[in-house]
């Protein structure tokens, strides 16, 4: 259940779990053609101190009727507004994929904003300044189910069954169009620690590729690899979700036990 005091957390935001006693909030931001239930399993493994959400992009799941967002801009604005009143306990990022993207320019914006953001976390994605060309979004349709099923993040059946297919195409078309042409920069960098997750296996991104997101933060860096490949999240969940939260300020109780 959403439980929020403003209306545009309402609308941008999903929670996930039930912490007990929270202390701190991780924000989660989905991948390319996912929508916030990306992370439905995440609340069960996060410690009671943490309370996670997950942002809802419009165009998904009970966002259905909205048009999709198909520039970064203007998708960073609405949810870092919406973030923005997220005042009552500490606030971190995560964001995967184009997801990474994204919340990078969210966590420049709430800054920007005087929001302080505790900790930024990307993952499976290059920096701003060493994004790699890509045309997916151009491609048919056939060629955009390839590359869905070469990265592995939707099932095969979901793909093979048409009325599905035809309803999340024009989705995941969108998102690669925003995410290949985003002109980011990796300067202004943010002031929060930031850390980068990877898979060892992950075509779409190297360890030298992400050691250059160092240039994004002005806090500290580091750099953690998963076995896998780009959607290696999905195989150490539970690791991962406890390996955000001790990276977390140790000042608050983000790692108290039941």
């Amino acid at each position: 259940m959403t439980v929020f005091s403003s209306p545009l957390a309402r609308r941008w935001f999903r929670r996930y779990g039930v912490a007990t006693a929270p202390a701190g909030r991780l924000l989660c931001f989905p991948p390319a053609g996912a929508a916030a239930g990306f992370y439905r399993r995440w609340g069960s493994f996060a410690p009671p101190g943490l309370e996670i959400l997950a942002v809802q992009y419009p165009g998904r799941e009970d966002r259905i009727a909205e048009p999709l967002c198909d520039g970064m801009a203007a998708l960073a604005d609405g949810i870092a507004g919406a973030a923005a009143t997220l005042t009552d306990l500490p606030l971190a990022l995560f964001g995967h994929s184009m997801g990474a993207a994204v919340a990078f320019e969210v966590a420049r914006r709430l800054e920007g904003a005087g929001v302080r953001v505790e900790h930024l976390f990307v993952s499976g994605r290059p920096p701003p300044h060493r994004q790699r060309p890509k045309t997916i979004h151009r491609q048919d349709d056939d060629g955009i189910i390839a590359e869905v099923v070469r990265l592995g993040g939707t099932a095969r059946a979901v793909l093979e069954n048409e009325d599905l297919r035809a309803f999340v195409i024009p989705q995941i078309r969108n998102d690669f169009r925003l995410s290949e042409t985003y002109e980011g920069r990796i300067a202004p960098p943010v002031r929060a620690p930031l850390s980068v997750f990877i898979g060892d296996a992950d075509s779409e991104v190297s360890a030298d590729e992400a050691a250059d997101w160092a240039a994004g933060t002005t806090g500290t860096f580091t750099l953690a690899s998963y076995a896998g490949g780009h959607f290696y999240l999905n195989d150490h969940t539970a690791r991962l979700v406890r390996d955000l939260a001790a990276r977390l300020p140790r000042h608050a109780p983000w790692l108290c036990t039941p």
